[in-house]
């Protein structure tokens, strides 16, 4: 249940274990050590989700990346009693890592999931925040982002809730993943 005063909800989707140089990223004989810096990569920013809304299908807004994006922000959404409400998503990291590949460049609004590098030595952890908000709508206007959503959420979070996800596609470390 949403604390008693909630008006919308925002949900995170990001990985701190991104690499910070891409320079050996995917590449055969090179390795992207554990001790690289990381930072923050946003798989997903969906926000001005009505708070009777308790649950989401799987793919229900994504099943794979869509090269040069997904649209967006704005995403019309059917409530369970069949009411339309406007949900807003912001761009995903995705944006900024194909901008320089001309097959893939565009704006990925929405959700992709996670694609660590294949020789990446570090297990990625994935972390889904839900925050329930006193504000029906979160204010943004036009294109934004996962920091730009945490920003403009200060002072109206009345709780939050998490999970975490792990994952590795590089065959040396991902069999040491429990299931």
């Amino acid at each position: 249940d949403v604390p008693a005063g909630t008006q919308s909800l925002v949900l995170l989707c990001h990985d701190g274990d991104a690499p910070t140089d891409g320079t050996n990223v995917n590449k055969e004989g090179k390795t992207v050590p554990e001790d690289l810096k990381r930072a923050d990569f946003y798989h997903w920013t969906l926000v001005d989700i009505p708070p009777s809304l308790k649950k989401l299908e799987e793919g229900q807004f994504s099943d794979m990346v869509t090269p040069g994006g997904k649209p967006g922000p704005n995403l019309p959404f059917l409530v369970k009693n069949g009411t339309e409400h406007q949900l807003r998503q912001g761009t995903n990291d995705y944006t900024g890592w194909f901008a320089a590949d001309p097959d893939m460049a565009g704006e990925y609004f929405g959700y992709d999931g996670p694609c660590p590098p294949w020789n990446d030595e570090r297990v990625h952890t994935y972390v889904f925040t839900i925050y329930a908000l006193d504000i029906a709508q979160l204010p943004l206007e036009g294109t934004f982002t996962g920091p730009e959503a945490r920003l403009a959420m200060r002072g109206h979070i009345l709780d939050e809730a998490q999970i975490f996800g792990v994952y590795s596609l590089n065959p040396q470390i991902a069999p040491t993943l429990s299931r």
